[in-house]
């Protein structure tokens, strides 16, 4: 049998093969996967970059291993194929690695990736591993050939990297430092920081507007009892501070547009919009006056919690979180603001969100759209005074999955990649933050030559 599981080992005839790592893309906006191929001495190690067969290196001088390019096919299948014949590898190299990156999502979001090798002379498949656990990974490391008792074997490896080619190539001794050129230092400078305004199968086989200088009182409605709505008022008037005008070029399938609602209450409450949606992002504003914890959770069709939407406990809280409708379930939040607090929450589409296209400023929870480039970016934590604080910024893509995340837990700097758009940028923040276009990224040996 050649269909093996994670850890799983079988004999080779050590015949001239072809290595195909195969995947499903579903249209634009798929997550785009590269092949690799490391070859690897008995330390455990390559001897430098000459060891590494990828987009931008395509054969080993030495050694027989050749990526020969992408290949499309009907129901979306994707192709790598590499060409690896046994016989030519030379006598220094123990095992060579079949690696595949993805750069601009995660392994999470990849379907039917698998890696499976065919005789070269007859098309046999001599072995065949399914991916079935990927989750954050942005490199994986599928199999390896390896030298045995004077033969070849294969053994199914999947172990990932959340650190992407590079993360994996280091762990095999040989990482080259990416290079950038940084923007120049500015002085330290306290700025005042506002409120947010918000691949036939390929193979036969398987705009800023400011906050208003005193918040909106919630709309006064009845209170019921808990679990039933107390009432919601039709928005006619950005009285979140926050225009409702498309204000950002994020494609359709992003999220749905709706007209935007509000719904206010006091302390614990289960909403019910009355929406039907489809299938996609959206952003929830969250107003609470005065001190204490207030989070917004999304519930199931048995009204239990499923996920945090939005937690702070920032006094005087204006922030902006954002959820994935799956377009099936009925639509319906909890919020919890304890000791019987009066708070506001407004429901609006993700065309309304400010877009990441330069500095931007702001104080607690908030999302961002991303529709650019890859772009590097600079970090400015400023926290509170009295405490050290939490700052994340999680990048989300169509689908609601999420692949990168920046955090720390004090005041300071840091720096961080954004992937190409459209993303959401969610931001986590217990005090004032910005984030700006930072480092210049120029071309190194990672960086992808299409």
């Amino acid at each position: 049998m050649t269909q093996i599981i994670k850890g799983g080992n079988l004999p080779l005839s050590g015949e001239p093969m072809r290595v195909a790592v195969v995947r499903r893309s579903d249209g634009p906006g798929a997550p785009e996967v590269d092949a690799a191929a490391l070859l690897v001495g008995a330390d455990g190690k390559v001897r430098g970059r000459e060891d590494l067969v990828f987009y931008n290196q395509s054969a080993h001088a030495g050694s027989g291993v050749r990526l020969t390019g992408n290949v499309r096919g009907e129901g979306g299948a994707v192709a790598d194929w590499l060409e690896i014949d046994p016989g030519s590898v030379e006598p220094a190299v123990e095992r060579i690695v079949v690696a595949a990156s993805c750069d601009d999502a995660t392994f999470g979001e990849v379907e039917d990736l698998y890696l499976r090798a065919v005789s070269a002379a007859t098309g046999e498949q001599l072995a065949l591993y399914a991916v079935e656990d990927a989750t954050t990974e942005t490199a994986i490391l599928l199999g390896e050939f390896y030298r045995r008792a004077g033969g070849w074997k294969f053994r199914a490896v999947g172990q990932g990297y959340d650190s992407g080619l590079p993360g994996l190539a280091e762990d095999f001794g040989f990482a080259v430092p990416e290079e950038t050129v940084e923007a120049p230092e500015e002085a330290e400078a306290e700025v005042p920081v506002q409120a947010p305004v918000p691949a036939q199968a390929l193979v036969e086989g398987p705009a800023p507007v400011p906050a208003p200088a005193e918040a909106p009182a919630p709309v006064p409605l009845a209170v019921g009892a808990v679990g039933k709505v107390h009432g919601h008022v039709p928005l006619s008037v950005p009285s979140l501070g926050v225009p409702l005008a498309r204000c950002n070029d994020l494609p359709a399938e992003m999220g749905p547009e709706f007209p935007a609602v509000e719904f206010s209450g006091r302390g614990k409450e289960d909403i019910d919009p009355g929406l039907t949606l489809p299938k996609g992002f959206v952003v929830v504003d969250v107003l609470r006056k005065g001190d204490g914890y207030i989070e917004v959770v999304t519930l199931t069709v048995r009204g239990r919690r499923w996920r945090e939407v939005l937690g702070s406990g920032l006094p005087d809280l204006y922030g902006v979180g954002v959820f994935h409708h799956d377009g099936r379930s009925p639509l319906r939040l909890r919020v919890d603001a304890p000791g019987m607090a009066a708070w506001t929450i407004r429901l609006r589409p993700v065309s309304t969100l400010r877009a990441f296209d330069g500095p931007v400023e702001g104080c607690g929870p908030d999302v961002l759209a991303h529709t650019g480039d890859e772009t590097d970016v600079r970090f400015r934590f400023k926290g509170d005074e009295d405490k050290e604080g939490y700052f994340g910024v999680h990048v989300h893509r169509r689908g609601g999955h999420a692949q990168y995340t920046y955090s720390r837990r004090d005041r300071g700097r840091g720096s961080g990649s954004i992937p190409r758009g459209p993303r959401l940028l969610v931001i986590e923040a217990d005090g004032g933050w910005s984030v700006e276009p930072g480092a210049s990224r120029i071309t190194s040996f990672w960086t992808r030559r299409r």
